[in-house]
């Protein structure tokens, strides 16, 4: 299944040095977009909204369709070039260089690999290659919320520790993260000071 065709996709990460990037990864519906926001709002910088999302709410919208193989590397082609726009515009703002990332390549990789068993190899790649210099585990601590894309309420449990067993295979450090938001917040700015 490894075959998408990967010379029309660039997926290389441009972190700005100043910038400090964090990835929030984990199961859906437990709550990485809310980590996302509270914390750029926190340090009133950017923050990456999670690309999968955006693309098949639309394919959902259009066609009553969900995720494909064929959509792997549009999608992680969307997300890192969000990633990288929003970097850049991170090294630029006066105060904090921060960017919190609302998922990354890797959480498309271990999706790739759950949902089909295989992941197209440039994916698999990339997401191996980036750097972040914080990543956040979501635990399932948070109820679980319907809509059009979601699909694993009772899945959750078992995603999570397959991401986990995934950053430990992989030696991605990580710090798993739980509580309600403002726990979730004062963690984090622990692990940033």
């Amino acid at each position: 299944m490894n075959g998408n065709d990967v010379t029309a996709y660039s997926l290389i990460q441009h972190t700005p040095k100043s910038v400090i990037n964090v990835a929030v990864l984990g199961a859906e519906s437990t709550g990485k977009t809310t980590l996302c926001r509270d914390l750029a709002t926190h340090f009133g910088c950017p923050w990456v909204p999670e690309y999968m999302r955006i693309y098949l709410q639309a394919k959902w919208d259009k066609e009553h369709l969900t995720c494909t193989w064929e959509d792997l590397l549009p999608i992680a082609q969307g997300q890192i070039e969000l990633e990288n726009k929003l970097a850049e515009q991170a090294a630029q703002t006066d105060k904090n260089h921060y960017l919190f990332c609302d998922t990354s390549l890797f959480e498309l990789m271990v999706y790739a690999n759950w949902y089909y068993g295989d992941c197209p190899k440039a994916l698999t790649n990339a997401a191996l290659a980036h750097h972040y210099d914080l990543i956040l585990l979501t635990e399932v601590d948070t109820p679980w919320v319907a809509d059009d894309l979601r699909d694993s309420p009772h899945q959750r449990g078992e995603i999570s520790a397959y991401f986990e067993s995934q950053l430990i295979r992989h030696q991605k450090p990580f710090h798993r993260i739980g509580g309600n938001r403002d726990e979730r917040v004062q963690q984090v700015l622990k692990w940033l000071s």
